[in-house]
């Protein structure tokens, strides 16, 4: 015979999970989503322990300091490199700079970047779509008609000639990313609004005499995140891919900053002479991507119950 404790216990065992422990079970069990999830850690770790991980200063030159020659290959004493040597992981570069130093810095930049445009694009969006899905009739025809003037635009296209105008540097080409970004999560924001505001709970608020603003902002935003947190990790990979492009066209991060694409930019001549300055820039601009849209990815099937199996 078992006792009330232990019924209750057994009852409190049967309890449904909550979305949020559910969705967090459905992308712990996705193995792409691990991988990115992992990818990403390191990542991290490594932007945030760079001076501890990095053996030189990635902007100094090391000419008259060692007796090395300009894109030197790499030296590593474990692997037999010779002992009088310098040791340098992935060699120098053009300006005699240590390319893994260079390397681990550029994680910084590239995180920095991909966080701060999508972030940018995420609260500019959602407010211009939210507004136009809740308000309708002429501010949602106008507002949703802007959007699309950027959207006929390629992005790419776009940022540069927005780059173009501003100047060239890395905040511009942040700015220039974000502006562009900004109509896929308008989009993005107005769909949800749009099928929220009409479910009961909203309905209930306006026939109280809830201000509009307060129904908009406390009652119907915090249910359009989902999908604007999906979108907006996708779009930090292209954000970073974008990001660059424009460096490597030298009109995003500029000399002597360690961005992954100005690297590639400064080097691509030597993809024959030295294909390790243009290897390892590269290879990391596609594992940062990779793991974004894997994480993305994992995420849209975790938080959405039409996809979970």
């Amino acid at each position: 015979m078992t006792t009330p404790d232990a019924e209750s216990s057994q009852i409190l065992s049967r309890a449904p999970r909550s979305p949020t422990q559910d969705a967090i079970r459905s992308l712990f069990r996705t193995k792409s989503a691990i991988l990115g999830m992992a990818v990403l850690g390191v990542l991290v770790l490594v932007a945030v322990f760079a001076p501890l991980i990095a053996p030189y200063d990635p902007n100094q030159v090391l000419i008259g300091k060692e007796q090395i020659k300009m894109r030197s290959g790499p030296c590593i004493h474990l692997l037999g490199c010779p002992a009088d040597k310098p040791q340098h992981i992935l060699g120098v570069d053009g300006n005699v700079r240590d390319f893994f130093s260079r390397l681990v810095y550029g994680s910084r930049v590239s995180l920095f970047i991909g966080f701060s445009t999508v972030g940018f694009a995420i609260i500019i969006g959602s407010l211009i779509g939210a507004l136009a899905g809740y308000l309708g009739r002429a501010s949602d025809l106008w507002l949703m008609r802007a959007m699309d003037v950027l959207l006929a635009f390629p992005a790419l296209l776009l940022a540069i000639a927005i780059v173009t105008v501003l100047g060239e540097g890395l905040t511009n080409a942040l700015l220039a990313i974000g502006i562009v970004s900004i109509p896929i999560y308008a989009r993005v924001s107005r769909a949800s609004v749009l099928a929220v505001k009409e479910q009961d709970f909203v309905l209930a608020a306006r026939a109280v005499g809830v201000p509009s603003g307060r129904i908009l902002f406390r009652n119907i935003l915090p249910h359009t995140l989902t999908p604007l947190i999906v979108a907006g990790t996708l779009g930090i990979a292209t954000a970073i891919l974008d990001a660059a492009a424009l460096s490597f066209l030298g009109l995003g991060a500029q000399p002597p900053m360690a961005e992954w694409g100005s690297m590639l930019g400064a080097e691509r001549n030597q993809v024959f002479t030295a294909p390790h300055l243009v290897f390892f820039p590269g290879l990391m601009i596609m594992l940062t991507v990779l793991a974004f849209n894997l994480l993305g990815d994992g995420l849209r099937d975790a938080l959405d119950p039409r996809l979970r199996k």
